[in-house]
């Protein structure tokens, strides 16, 4: 069965770095296209990347310019490398594919505060 597991997240400055981490496995990772999500306390989902089987990358405004989406076919894996972190970017990340239905990870916690 399709499973996706994000780690990576934590406490971090406003400015600093984080780099998330979502380990796929169930089905043919190479392809499928993959995208990263996240949710702020009382707010709705937002997706933040997203990235092709071909590794074509696209982002929200919000993070465009600051966040890269990487993939790593070999490895079935997928990266958030998150920099100039802004206390509003604090939310859960969720990485997450579309095989037949969305599935998603349980989430990695992002905090950015001083």
């Amino acid at each position: 069965q399709v499973q996706l597991v994000e780690s990576g997240g934590g406490l971090v400055q406003p400015g600093g770095s984080l780099r998330l981490s979502c380990a796929a496995s169930g089905f043919s990772f190479s392809n499928y296209a993959m995208r990263w999500h996240r949710q702020a306390p009382g707010k709705e989902r937002e997706w933040v990347a997203y990235i092709s089987r071909f590794g074509m990358a696209n982002y929200a405004d919000s993070v465009k310019g600051r966040f890269t989406i990487s993939r790593d076919n070999a490895k079935s894996m997928v990266y958030l490398q998150m920099n100039s972190l802004k206390p509003e970017d604090t939310a859960v990340y969720n990485c997450n594919v579309m095989v037949g239905k969305d599935y998603w990870g349980q989430g990695t916690q992002v905090t950015v505060s001083s």
